[in-house]
């Protein structure tokens, strides 16, 4: 599911949003006044007086539009603040922060976040996007969204979904999203394995296991790295193997510090770079409107 704080974040705006598509569809429903009427051709001076009273005197000025759109952000600046003050660090978050062998690298303004250590001659590579926020879809016909399409009544008289309510309200109602590791083992001269997982439910659910003779390969930095990587069989689908083979990798991972531990904090940490990287773009695009 989204995060708690995008659900508080779109809740007030969805029902305005659904309002104005309303009424957009509803306008399309009715026939034009030239159908209502029988046809008779229409003088250059009848159009030119129609333009002129309805749309170009309606259309606001777009000093005034810049200035209503300035105050919005300011309004979005300061709610999200308002947030970030009533929240604390996660206990996950700063627990692997202290303690795990792990070196985070976090670029502003980038959407990769990367994790790297050593281990003997092997350099590990972890590496999750704030990308999956924003690309996740939930599973309709799973419980917790049925639960989430349920309406109750907002503050401001109108219907939302619960989830949304309660996240409003700090009721912790949803878990996690779902967050794609790629995990790097390399070592120099033999190549690189390359591990494809999921980081969900504080688990990591492993879906592939490729081995790689170039190690640039299991890195996939350049789209040409990426297409020659496609041509280069990499192993069979990890759900394939042994089952013993499976768990003997699972374990492999483990020992590198791909642990349940890596598993919680990669999400709650997603959900931290998400809000850091929203701020700063609603700052960024507040100076630009005002410059």
């Amino acid at each position: 599911m989204m995060s708690l704080r995008a659900a508080a974040r779109s809740a007030p705006r969805t029902l305005s949003r659904l309002s104005s598509t309303a009424l957009r569809q509803s306008r399309a429903a009715q026939p034009s006044s030239l159908l209502k009427s029988s046809w008779a051709p229409l003088r250059s001076t009848q159009l030119t007086t129609a333009f002129s009273t309805s749309q170009f005197r309606q259309a606001p000025a777009a000093a005034e539009v810049d200035e209503q759109l300035s105050v919005k952000l300011e309004s979005e600046i300061s709610f999200e603040n308002q947030m970030k003050e009533n929240e604390q660090l996660p206990a996950s978050v700063q627990d692997f922060l202290e303690n795990s062998p792990f070196e985070l690298k976090d670029t502003p303004g980038k959407e990769d976040v990367v994790l790297t250590r050593k281990f003997g001659d092997e350099t590990i590579t972890v590496t999750f996007s704030i990308s999956d926020l924003a690309n996740y879809e939930p599973d309709p016909y799973s419980e917790d969204a049925a639960l989430g399409d349920e309406d109750i009544e907002s503050p401001e008289g109108g219907r939302r979904g619960s989830s949304a309510a309660a996240a409003a309200e700090g009721e912790e109602t949803e878990a996690p999203v779902p967050c794609r590791l790629n995990v790097v083992v390399e070592k120099p001269g033999k190549g690189a394995l390359n591990i494809e997982a999921l980081a969900q439910d504080g688990a990591v659910l492993v879906e592939n296991f490729y081995y790689f003779k170039d190690a640039a390969l299991a890195h996939g930095a350049s789209a040409e790295v990426a297409h020659t990587a496609q041509d280069v069989y990499p192993g069979p689908p990890f759900g394939s193997l042994d089952e013993d083979l499976q768990i003997l990798m699972e374990r492999y991972l483990e020992e590198r510090g791909v642990t349940q531990a890596l598993a919680v904090f990669v999400p709650d940490y997603m959900d931290i770079k998400e809000q850091r990287e929203y701020q700063t773009w609603l700052k960024d695009v507040k100076e630009f409107i005002d410059a």
